[in-house]
């Protein structure tokens, strides 16, 4: 078989890892894995556009409330390489990068009648225009996505509301795709796209998120404890692309008002706020330095994950294989993802519930929760396991036996 997978990016943050792992696993299998990327690393494949041309995308869709109805001759150039390629399967991950022109895509996919997964890493693909929903509590998903309360975020809107278009677009044109699979990364978000327009997929199954466990294990972080200064310190991690408001930032600004003077919080992770006020708070920029993060993971006492829309949360499960307790927020896909004794699970603004289960951490310490948190991670996110269940669905889509 040929598989051509079709993501924002290639082998960076954690969708590009995701598509590197599963290409890997296909070509070990003896099968041919490819990828066509917006930005990251190079990769066999193909390359679609430049930043340029991300930047074009991004300000017309701004202009106009459309998202994802330009890059055309990017597109095109997309299109003769999948003509030259002819893959069995595509499997598209992210789509809402200012990359690529879903219309266009769509109907080639469907006019090609190319067997097709798609990996649900976020709401996109079945809403209007947004990424997640639960925080706004809008479910007119459901029925018809029209008056977005979420038009100015995601990928924002200066002007226009075209989210009622965009999701009868989608709902068309991937209706159109005979066979279609759908994967969700979790239980959460496998149950919302059976409530979606996508219950009328050919597949509807759920794979989780994996990690590497010969990469993320508990190492020996000492130097970089004590490069930091933090040797006395009891620290609390936390770890994000951008830090928002939606992925628990001012959670964490608040908490750091009241932590005692042995407790100390790093950041790492893109951050427009300032916030050299906060003395105890370390920031990090992003890195993909897979290595480096490992050590900031097995370092820490505890990963807070105060987002309160996660489709599966990678940070979580990477924290856990590295013997890292976990405390997430109690919403979309955070509980299922913490096993016995792997962590806690906190009500949204419940800040005094938030600290008692960090002195809770703090008063147990970290030993008491590790081997408990590889154990649960190495059952339920094995690697193997997960990209076994993927070629087996590439199979029962190409006519194979599961």
């Amino acid at each position: 078989m040929k598989i051509l997978h079709i993501n924002a990016v290639s082998g960076i943050r954690s969708t590009g890892r995701i598509c590197f792992e599963i290409i890997e696993h296909i070509n070990e299998n003896g099968h041919e894995g490819y990828i066509a990327y917006s930005d990251g690393i190079k990769s066999r494949g193909y390359k679609i556009g430049s930043k340029l041309d991300r930047k074009c995308h991004g300000l017309l869709s701004r202009i106009s409330g459309k998202q994802g109805y330009f890059s055309l001759i990017q597109t095109y150039g997309l299109l003769k390489y999948i003509d030259d390629l002819e893959p069995d399967i595509i499997h598209l991950h992210n789509l809402h990068g200012n990359y690529i022109n879903i219309k266009i895509l769509l109907k080639y996919i469907a006019n090609k009648d190319i067997s097709t997964v798609i990996t649900l890493h976020d709401c996109w693909f079945f809403t209007g225009k947004c990424f997640h929903f639960t925080v706004d509590k809008c479910y007119k998903w459901k029925e018809e996505c029209n008056h977005c309360p979420r038009v100015h975020k995601d990928n924002p809107s200066w002007f226009f509301d075209r989210s009622k278009k965009m999701y009868h677009d989608k709902k068309y044109l991937l209706g159109q795709i005979k066979n279609l699979a759908i994967v969700g990364v979790s239980d959460w978000i496998t149950e919302e796209a059976k409530q979606s327009f996508l219950k009328n997929a050919k597949i509807i199954t759920r794979i989780y998120n994996w990690v590497d466990f010969d990469v993320f294990k508990p190492v020996n972080a000492k130097d970089l404890r004590r490069g930091m200064n933090l040797e006395n310190k009891f620290i609390i991690l936390g770890v994000a692309s951008f830090w928002t408001k939606d992925k628990g930032l001012y959670e964490f600004l608040n908490l750091s008002k009241q932590l005692p003077k042995d407790m100390v919080i790093v950041l790492i992770g893109n951050l427009k706020e300032n916030i050299e006020a906060y003395k105890n708070i370390i920031h990090i920029r992003e890195t993909h330095q897979v290595m480096t993060m490992v050590k900031f993971y097995s370092m820490a006492d505890v990963l807070l994950n105060l987002s309160m829309e996660e489709a599966c949360g990678r940070v979580t499960i990477e924290a856990l294989a590295c013997g890292t307790p976990v405390i997430a927020m109690n919403s979309t896909s955070n509980p299922e993802q913490i096993g016995g004794f792997c962590g806690y699970v906190v009500e949204k603004n419940d800040i005094k519930d938030l600290y008692n289960k960090i002195m809770q951490v703090y008063k147990n310490t970290k030993e008491y929760y590790s081997r408990h948190c590889i154990s649960y991670a190495k059952e339920t996110f094995n690697k193997n396991k997960c990209l076994d269940e993927y070629m087996r669905l590439y199979n029962r889509l190409n006519g194979g036996q599961d």
